[in-house]
C-alpha cells in the first residue's frame, strides 16, 4: 500500500514540474515577444537586402545602391495568398519598349483630326491590354544624376536622332558619342533659355517668389522648365507624342517636369486657377481659332492676377514674316484676333517687346462683370454649365469664361492671399481656408503635415538612399494634400502629385496652392508619361482604393512601365491588400518586403517597399503578350 502511494506522489511531482516547465517558457515567450515588439516600435538592428540580385549595369553614371530595408513586419499574418504560386510576368516584345498606352499612334489614327482629337488620350480595349513587362532598350544605362542630367542623357536610353537633326540650328540637343547634350537652345530663344528667361525677369516679377508655378505649352525638350528651376519656379511642361519623337521623355531623362499632352478638345488635366503662368514659345498652338477656345482654357488654368507669355508667331512677325514664309497680312490678322481673345478675357497687355508679348489676367472679375454687361462674348460660366471649375478628366472644353471667387474688395485677389515661395509650401492654402473641402480646415492641415514630417523621417531609415538624392523623378499616385512632397523639398528632387478621379476628396487644387505639380489620373488606365520615367514611386491607400475597381495587376504593370530599373516603390496600405500587391510583384522582378508602421508593428496598416531589378530587352525576344 505504502509502494502504491509513493508511486502516485512521484507521478505528481514530475506533473507539477512540467507544469512549471511549460509556463515558465511561455512567460520567456512572452516576454521576449514585448521586448521585441518595444524594440521594433523604433528602428531594429537587423537588416534585410532588397538589392538588385540580378545583373547590375557597369556603365551608370552613378553606382546604384541597393535598398537596404531595416525590418519586417512584426506582426503578421498568415494568409492564404503566400501559399499561391507566383505567377511570373515574361517581356514585352522590343518592339515595345517605348509604348504609352493610352497615346498609341497607331490608335490614335482612328480618331478625328479635328482640333487634335487623334493625338488626345485613347487608352486600350479590354482585348488590346498587354499582361507584361515594358522592356528597356539594350545596354540601358541609369540616367545621370541632378544636376548632370540637366545637360546630359545617355543615347541608349533614348536612341533617337531627330530632333538633333531637325533642330540643329536651334540647340535643341546634341548627340556626343555615347550621350546627348542639352544646350539649353529652343527655336526663339537661340542664345539659350537662360538668357531667354532674365529677358523675361525684366518685364515682370519673375523671381521675387510670387511666381512659383507654371505651364510649358508645346515644351520641346523642356529647357524653358530645366533653367526655371533654378529660380525655384516648377513648370509642367507638356507636348503631344507626335513627329518631334520623343520630346516628352527626354524632359524626363533629363529630371525635369513634364507629360504626355496636347491642347485639343478636352481640358487640361489640372484644376482651375493652378498656374501663376503659362508660356507658349511657338508651340503651334492656333489660339485664334474656334473664337479663342484655348486661350479660355489657358484662363481656366492661370491663377487670378498670372501671366500669359507668348514668343514667336506672330509676335514680332514685322521683322520675321520673310522667315517664317507667311504674308504680313497673315500674321497681322492673327495677332489682331489673340488681342481681340484676350480683350474679351479681360486680360490686359503688360508689355510687347522684341520677340516677347506679355498679358495678364485680372485679380478678380468685378469689373469684367461689368464689362460683360455690353459685350457678353464669351460669356462668364454660370453655375449649371460649369459647377465644377476643377474637374478636368475628359471633360469638353467650354466656351465661356471660369469664374473667380467672389470677392467685394476691387483690390483684392478673388483666390485669397497666397504667400510667396517657399512659405507658401507649408502656408494653409486658401481652399482650404474658404472651407471648399469637405472635412478639412486648417487644423488638419496642420496635423497632416506634421504626420509627414515623421513619415519622411521613418523612410529614409528603411530607403536611406532618400537622403542620398538618388531619386530625381519621384511620383505620389494618391497625393491627398500633398504631404509626401512638401516634405520631400528638402532633397534634390521634385514630385508629380497625382490625385485619383475616384478619390473621395478632390485636393488637386490644394495641392498648387502650396506651390506643388501634379495632375488627375485614373489609374484604371496608362498614364500619360514614357517607360522609365521616374525613380521613386509612393502609393498610399492606392489599392484599397482601386481594389474593387479593376484589375490591381494592370496597376502594378503600369507602375512597372513607368518605374526606372532599381527604382524603388514605396506602398502603404492594410497587410491583407499589400499581401495580395507584393505576390503580384515578385512576378515583376521586384524584389519585395513588408515592412512595420512608423508607429510600431500594433498598427493594421503596414509599409510595402520594393525595388524594380535591373535587365534589358534583347533583340531576338519575340515575346508579345
Amino acid at each position: 500500500m505504502a509502494k502504491d502511494n509513493t508511486g502516485l506522489h512521484h507521478q505528481t511531482e514530475a506533473r507539477r514540474k512540467k507544469l512549471t516547465l511549460v509556463l515558465g517558457v511561455s512567460g520567456l515567450c512572452i516576454l521576449f515577444y514585448v521586448l521585441g515588439a518595444w524594440q521594433t516600435s523604433n528602428v531594429p538592428a537587423s537588416y534585410s537586402k532588397l538589392g538588385c540580385e540580378t545583373q547590375s549595369n557597369p556603365s551608370s553614371s552613378s553606382s546604384s545602391e541597393s535598398a537596404d530595408l531595416d525590418f519586417k513586419s512584426h506582426n503578421q499574418v498568415e494568409f492564404k495568398e503566400r501559399n499561391l504560386t507566383i505567377k511570373n510576368f515574361e517581356p514585352c516584345d522590343l518592339s515595345l519598349s517605348e509604348y504609352t498606352p493610352c497615346e498609341d499612334r497607331q490608335r490614335g489614327r482612328r480618331f478625328d483630326r479635328n482640333m487634335m482629337k487623334y493625338r488626345e488620350r485613347h487608352c486600350p480595349s479590354k482585348d488590346e491590354l498587354l499582361y507584361c513587362l515594358i522592356p528597356p532598350p539594350p545596354n540601358y544605362k541609369i540616367p545621370f544624376k541632378w544636376p548632370q542630367s540637366r545637360d546630359y542623357a545617355w543615347y541608349d536610353n533614348i536612341p533617337h536622332k531627330e530632333l538633333s537633326v531637325e533642330k540643329a540650328v536651334q540647340n535643341w540637343i546634341q548627340v556626343e558619342g555615347d550621350r546627348f547634350r542639352f544646350p539649353g537652345g529652343g527655336t526663339m530663344f537661340p542664345r539659350g533659355a537662360d538668357a531667354y528667361i532674365d529677358d523675361i525677369a525684366r518685364l515682370i516679377p519673375l523671381t521675387a517668389g510670387g511666381i512659383r508655378t507654371a505651364i510649358d505649352t508645346g515644351c520641346g525638350v523642356a529647357s524653358f522648365g530645366a533653367y526655371l528651376l533654378k529660380r525655384d519656379i516648377m513648370a509642367v511642361s507638356f507636348a503631344p507624342r507626335d513627329t518631334h519623337e520623343a520630346q516628352v521623355q527626354f524632359a524626363l531623362e533629363r529630371g525635369v517636369p513634364a507629360i504626355i499632352g496636347i491642347m485639343g478638345s478636352k481640358r487640361l488635366p489640372y484644376p482651375a486657377r493652378a498656374f501663376d503662368l503659362a508660356h507658349c514659345s511657338r508651340c503651334l498652338i492656333p489660339w485664334f481659332k474656334n473664337e479663342g477656345l484655348y486661350l479660355m482654357e489657358v484662363d481656366r488654368v492661370l491663377r487670378p492676377g498670372g501671366y500669359w507669355i507668348l514668343s514667336g508667331p506672330p509676335i514680332n512677325w514685322k521683322q520675321y514674316w520673310r522667315g517664317w514664309e507667311r504674308t504680313e497680312e497673315d500674321l497681322k490678322k492673327e495677332q489682331d484676333s489673340i488681342e481681340d481673345v484676350a480683350k474679351s478675357l479681360c486680360w490686359k497687355k503688360v508689355i510687347e517687346k522684341g520677340d516677347l508679348a506679355i498679358w495678364r489676367k485680372p485679380i478678380n472679375h468685378n469689373e469684367c462683370k461689368k464689362l460683360k454687361q455690353n459685350n457678353n462674348s464669351p460669356p462668364i460660366c454660370t453655375t449649371s454649365d460649369n459647377n465644377n471649375a476643377d474637374f478636368a478628366w475628359y471633360k469638353d472644353l467650354e466656351s465661356c469664361i471660369t469664374p473667380l471667387p467672389e470677392t467685394n474688395n476691387p483690390e483684392e485677389s478673388s483666390d485669397g492671399a497666397l504667400e510667396d515661395w517657399p512659405d507658401r509650401a507649408f502656408a494653409v492654402p486658401p481652399r482650404i481656408i474658404r472651407g471648399t473641402i469637405q472635412d478639412i480646415n486648417a487644423e488638419k492641415f496642420r496635423e497632416d503635415n506634421e504626420v509627414w514630417k515623421e513619415r519622411i523621417a521613418y523612410y529614409k531609415k528603411i530607403v536611406p538612399e532618400i537622403s542620398h538624392g538618388r531619386f530625381r523623378n519621384i511620383m505620389d499616385m494618391n497625393a491627398y494634400l500633398g504631404g509626401f512632397a512638401a516634405s520631400m523639398l528638402k532633397y534634390p528632387s521634385w514630385t508629380m502629385n497625382v490625385v485619383p478621379v475616384v478619390a473621395e476628396k478632390q485636393t488637386l487644387g490644394v495641392i498648387y496652392e502650396r506651390g506643388l505639380i501634379g495632375t488627375y489620373q485614373d489609374w484604371c488606365e496608362g498614364f500619360s508619361t514614357y517607360p522609365r520615367t521616374y525613380d521613386m514611386i509612393h502609393a498610399g491607400g492606392l489599392f484599397s482604393l482601386y481594389e474593387n475597381r479593376c484589375d490591381l495587376t494592370l496597376i502594378l504593370l503600369e507602375m512597372d512601365r513607368i518605374l526606372r530599373p532599381e527604382g524603388t516603390v514605396v506602398m502603404r496600405d492594410n497587410v491583407e491588400t499589400l499581401t495580395k500587391v507584393e505576390r503580384i510583384a515578385k512576378g515583376m522582378k521586384w524584389n519585395t518586403q513588408i515592412v512595420d508602421h512608423e508607429k510600431g508593428p500594433y498598427n493594421p496598416e503596414k509599409i510595402l517597399v520594393a525595388v524594380k531589378t535591373y535587365w534589358t530587352g534583347q533583340p531576338s525576344n519575340n515575346n508579345n503578350n
